[in-house]
């Protein structure tokens, strides 16, 4: 571990990154990457044109099945001397976190990835931008809907520790979002929802219900999805308008929501209720009313300390209302026990009878 230490030292916190993350690639705004041995070669990679590069931060199109085009990408060597980096392409998707990556080079692609076709390098002079042609070949039978994949320039460098040979890529890039013209179907999906709730031991305040669920792309194009989490009378957002989730086809996210002050009324109905977008051929949001998702299920919360005051309260009335038919009885026992004595000292106070002889 410590020679594995001063190697890591050696290639910089950059390459470490790269090393944890399989790639340091930046999607929608492509930044400049330190080569992993020398942290005088940075670079980046943009979208352009013939000329060079242009103002956009990934490529976004809409082709029809066998459908071809060319494209481009720019790579700049900021570092001072020449650099020959790799060129590549592959599959791409969103990470949890919501950041656009592309599959690494040990996984093989099996949809946009292959698609793409550009050369396998590039050399790049020092502070040179070198344009690239790469060219997108939609299949014939590919089935209309969102792919995603990614290009992008890397640098391997090559260290050992305790005699074994490491490879480290640093890689960046930008997506490549391509629409195959057809008949689009947008459908989310909410699944696994469960609730919990945890109980405040204070019966005067409420408690906390955690609502997991997750949300999946069961149709054929990107979404963008917002929405909330509703219990007894409250409401959290999970994805807010400015942190909406985006999925591609078939992408998964799972999701927990936390919500405060949910009282503890047995059986709490619970709503979560998404609203979906879907990206035009020009990239931008529109709505999408007939994808909007909602699911209903019941937490259950035992309103146990408010149970408990209750029960104390209730032998505190059983015990004054028992105290109270007790004292009665003990006065009204009084009462007759005086009674009774009077009766007797009356009786033995009273005049004897005349007696009559014969």
């Amino acid at each position: 571990m410590k020679s594995f230490s001063r190697f890591a030292q050696r290639v910089g916190l950059g390459v470490m990154a790269a090393l944890l993350a399989s790639v340091a690639f930046q999607a929608a705004l492509p930044q400049a990457a330190s080569a992993a041995e020398d942290p005088a070669v940075t670079w980046s990679v943009t979208p352009a044109d013939a000329d060079g590069p242009d103002d956009r931060s990934w490529v976004e199109q809409s082709l029809d099945p066998g459908e071809t085009r060319v494209e481009h990408l720019a790579v700049r060597n900021l570092g001072a001397s020449e650099v020959t980096f790799a060129l590549s392409a592959a599959d791409g998707y969103f990470t949890e976190t919501g950041r656009f990556n592309m599959l690494p080079a040990s996984t093989p692609s099996t949809a946009a990835g292959l698609w793409i076709e550009l050369p396998e390098s590039v050399t790049v002079p020092a502070n040179g931008t070198a344009v690239v042609p790469f060219t997108i070949a939609v299949p014939d039978r590919a089935v209309p809907g969102d792919y995603a994949a990614g290009v992008a320039a890397s640098i391997t460098s090559v260290g050992s520790d305790d005699g074994a040979t490491i490879g480290i890529e640093s890689r960046v890039g930008f997506r490549v979002l391509t629409r195959v013209v057809g008949e689009l179907a947008p459908s989310l999906a909410i699944v696994d929802a469960t609730s919990d709730y945890r109980i405040s031991w204070n019966p005067f305040a409420p408690g906390r219900a955690t609502v997991a669920f997750a949300v999946e792309n069961t149709g054929n194009t990107r979404l963008s999805v917002t929405g909330q989490v509703e219990a007894a009378g409250g409401a959290a957002a999970f994805a807010p308008s400015d942190e909406a989730i985006e999925l591609l086809p078939g992408d998964r996210r799972e999701i927990s929501v936390v919500l405060e002050d949910v009282w503890p009324l047995l059986l709490v109905p619970t709503r979560i209720a998404a609203s979906v977008e879907v990206a035009d051929a020009a990239g931008s949001w529109e709505p999408a009313p007939g994808a909007a998702e909602s699911v209903s299920l019941t937490t259950w919360a035992p309103p146990l300390p408010q149970l408990v005051v209750l029960l104390a309260l209730g032998l505190i009335v059983v015990a004054l209302v028992a105290r109270r038919r007790r004292s009665r009885r003990e006065v009204a026992d009084l009462v007759e026990q005086a009674r009774e004595e009077g009766r007797r000292e009356a009786w033995s106070t009273s005049p004897s009878s005349d007696r009559v002889d014969a």
